[in-house]
């Protein structure tokens, strides 16, 4: 990069208290709906990625998993995980190899992401150009998600790495 990076407050912090407790509350309403189950180990991979303030490896995620600081067995991470993002609770970001909550309320849409080189800070956003897919949806293709991931510097990162 040639830019030495700096680490600094993400603007999107993970959610706590109230909020975190509300989010996990309409992603439980919203699996009763569809006859799925939020089960413990769903629930806390949801809960980990919704107090994070950026994206999180499963790893990271499996490190963090007991609530006593023991981790959690790989596959059952990686079952939740894939269980998460099906339902649109999470998507995964392929660039980082990383997994961040959804924070819109849909359960399935087309996601796309801006990405901090330097701070690692990934904030989504619903961009227009993702309507334009309309050549791919004519030559047959049945689209099940598209995820778009831009990468460059954030507004703070910008600043600290400005040449002086």
């Amino acid at each position: 990069m040639g830019a030495e990076c700096h680490h600094h407050d993400i603007a999107q912090s993970g959610l706590i208290g109230a909020s975190l407790d509300l989010a996990l509350g309409q992603a439980e309403t919203r699996c009763q709906s569809t006859r799925e189950r939020l089960t413990p180990p769903r629930r806390r991979v949801l809960e980990l990625l919704l107090q994070a303030e950026g994206p999180l490896k499963a790893y990271d995620l499996i490190a963090a998993f007991g609530l006593r600081g023991e981790p959690a067995k790989p596959p059952t991470v990686y079952r939740a995980l894939e269980f998460l993002e099906r339902m649109g609770f999470v998507h995964r970001i392929e660039s980082l190899n990383a997994y961040v909550s959804c924070r819109r309320d849909a359960e399935s849409h087309k996601a796309a992401f801006l990405i901090c080189d330097c701070c690692g800070a990934a904030q989504e956003f619903d961009p227009d150009l993702l309507n334009r897919l309309s050549p791919v949806d004519i030559a047959g293709y049945a689209l099940r998600s598209v995820t778009l991931e831009a990468h460059g510097l954030c507004p703070t990162c910008q600043g600290e790495t400005a040449p002086i």
